[in-house]
């Protein structure tokens, strides 16, 4: 970390992964600012800048410098309503906040992607997902980290029953694809977003389970 106070965007903040992360960015003394757009208001907090509104309405309207950015956004298909709906939120809005994210200064971008991710899978979520991975990569961060979770353990405001049927099983599996703790990733992203280098990185879960523990 820097010596000097770090600014950072976090988008999903109101999340299952993002609660967890916001907490530790405003808990963390190298870290002065938190910009969080959301939808919802979040609790006050002296260190905490929160545009309430669409977010997709508020990318274009953040301001101030950025050292790091955040993106924790992510959806189903059964709960966005609609495969157009579900790509606005896990590809359009990451895409949207990385660019103006860059032209506020920002040199890092630690995205949540998913475990198999592939712009080529048949399967529409993870095409989604590869599809992401690519076209960030295209933007020219000096650094990209880009983490691939498997199933998010954790209570979640609003239940997906697909999740809670699945999590049992999915502590049983093996390496990369064990269930991982909401929180674990948290704490990946924000030591990732620490570590010296440039380049992109992609993170499998068995990695974010070290990374986070």
């Amino acid at each position: 970390m820097s010596d000097s106070p770090r600014r950072v965007l976090i988008a999903g903040a109101t999340g299952l992964t993002g609660q967890a992360l916001l907490a530790l960015l405003l808990g963390d003394p190298a870290v002065g600012h938190v910009l969080a757009p959301s939808r919802h208001a979040l609790p006050p907090h002296s260190k905490l800048e929160n545009p309430v509104g669409m977010v997709s309405h508020l990318a274009c309207q953040l301001h101030g410098h950025l050292d790091t950015a955040f993106c924790c956004l992510g959806t189903t298909i059964r709960q966005a309503g609609s495969r157009e709906a579900f790509r606005t939120v896990d590809y359009e809005l990451p895409l949207t906040l990385g660019k103006h994210a860059l032209a506020l200064g920002a040199r890092h971008y630690v995205v949540i992607s998913a475990l198999g991710a592939d712009p080529s899978s048949r399967v529409f979520y993870n095409r989604t997902k590869g599809e992401l991975e690519i076209a960030l990569q295209k933007q020219g961060w000096q650094r990209l980290t880009l983490v691939r979770p498997s199933l998010l353990l954790g209570a979640r405001h609003q239940p997906r029953l697909g999740e809670a049927l699945a999590a049992p099983f999915s502590r049983l599996l093996p390496g990369r694809w064990r269930g991982i703790e909401a929180a674990t990733v948290a704490r990946a992203m924000w030591r990732l977003a620490g570590e010296p280098g440039e380049g992109v990185r992609l993170v499998e879960s068995d990695e974010l389970q070290l990374v986070g523990r």
